[in-house]
């Protein structure tokens, strides 16, 4: 639909008449009238007094403290080069690639993504990534309804990051719960009426699920396997294509981005080729120019940018391309063995910080479950804790109510830290 720019009155009034009022003024009219009074604001400052104050604010933060806070987000190593590489002005002012001729560096770019997420998850397709983790387990969602032909009802467990699961909530999707004990879920007896099944490994509270349970499970009622794995683990454990999952999403974040005060990060999405016309947002794939030569183009694009609304799989437009190339970037720079040696060095140090808060008395709250570098621990009181870590220079972790902390522990913890972390909890 092409744009209306009116110009004349002739114009103006054929665009009131199609919008149903009778001037402009009653376009505006819900917008409440001039307000009168004066306004509850603090003395004007000049330039240089102004920047004195958002100095002296900027001085009151606190940097440099070992984090233990996960859930979802990780503090993990950053190397410099990611920062000097996606700053760079051909990325850092990309945006939709339309032009293919002129995009081409851009359109590598996605495609590399592509291709990385692909071979972390063992699936044929992976779209040219979506806004972040939560994002793309909501979309995937849908995709599953699209794909079954079932109303858009899910299952899911409280393995699930409730975050995500609030997400999925809002878009109209009915969740169905699952049973969930001793820090694993049940898949034993799934309704036959929802379109996906949903898996998290590890789970929110860190420990490592049955994805090919599930996926039987789930093919059994009819429905489809969603696999939500945080990419660092794939490195060590079985990618969820070879497991029988048919969609794979996560957050792409701890591939190379700081916690960034919670984003922007990229989600990432990955299936089976059968079901690529379902796969929200858009491709970027490989073929030659006219000239024989390789080159880059958007392969695949049913968002509602490009085809009728009504038959779009999404309203997902813009790619987080600059995020997603940090992805890129940083997962070709560790390759596989440093992708593994970050997950190696995370579990040994997730597993040291649990035996040593055992050896101090404390209880894991699942101690008989598999975990990689999360973990959930009973303590007396959580509220008094997390005040004695920051008293203590520490970010201690997340508090899940009823007397247990979420525990994160990624490569970048020394083991002066460590020990500070069970000598803090010790005293407290």
């Amino acid at each position: 639909m092409a744009r209306f720019t009116p110009h004349t009155e002739d114009d103006i009034r054929e665009m009131l008449d199609a919008i149903g009022v009778e001037t402009l003024d009653d376009l505006f009219s819900d917008v409440s009238p001039k307000f009168e009074g004066d306004l509850d604001l603090p003395p004007t400052l000049s330039e240089y007094e102004a920047l004195r104050d958002v100095e002296a604010r900027a001085g009151e933060n606190v940097s440099g403290m070992p984090i233990f806070l996960g859930g979802g987000a990780y503090d993990r190593i950053t190397p410099s080069s990611i920062g000097a590489i996606i700053s760079r002005g051909e990325f850092l002012t990309s945006y939709t690639p339309y032009q293919p001729e002129v995009s081409q560096g851009h359109l590598q770019a996605i495609f590399e993504f592509q291709s990385v997420i692909s071979e972390l998850t063992g699936l044929d397709i992976a779209n040219a990534s979506v806004y972040d983790g939560a994002n793309a387990v909501a979309e995937a969602a849908l995709m599953t309804a699209r794909l079954t032909k079932r109303d858009p009802k899910v299952a899911v467990s409280a393995g699930l990051n409730p975050r995500y699961r609030e997400v999925v909530e809002s878009y109209c999707v009915e969740v169905v719960e699952l049973p969930f004990d001793g820090g694993t879920t049940d898949y034993s007896a799934i309704p036959d009426d929802v379109s996906g099944v949903f898996v998290q490994s590890p789970n929110f509270f860190g420990v490592v699920e049955d994805i090919e349970a599930t996926s039987d499970a789930a093919h059994d009622a009819g429905a489809l396997c969603v696999a939500v794995c945080d990419p660092i683990s794939l490195s060590v454990l079985e990618a969820p294509g070879n497991l029988g999952a048919d969609i794979a999403v996560g957050e792409a974040q701890p591939l190379g981005m700081p916690l960034l005060f919670g984003g922007p990060y990229a989600g990432y999405m990955a299936t089976r080729e059968k079901f690529v016309r379902q796969l929200p947002g858009r491709i970027a794939g490989e073929t030659v120019d006219q000239d024989g030569k390789l080159a880059y183009v958007l392969t695949l694009r049913g968002r509602e940018q490009d085809i009728r609304r009504a038959k779009a799989n999404s309203n997902i437009c813009t790619n987080q391309a600059v995020t997603a190339l940090a992805a890129t970037v940083y997962a070709a720079l560790m390759g596989p063995e440093g992708l593994r040696e970050v997950a190696e060095l995370s579990i040994s140090k997730a597993h040291y910080l649990a035996d040593r808060l055992q050896d101090a008395g404390l209880k894991l709250r699942y101690p008989d479950a598999p975990f990689l570098w999360e973990f959930a621990v009973e303590l007396p009181d959580v509220g008094r804790a997390s005040d004695a870590f920051l008293r203590n220079n520490i970010v201690g972790g997340l508090d899940l109510g009823e007397g247990t902390m979420l525990v994160a522990v990624t490569e970048k913890r020394t083991r002066e830290e460590l020990d500070a972390f069970v000598e803090v909890v010790a005293n407290a």
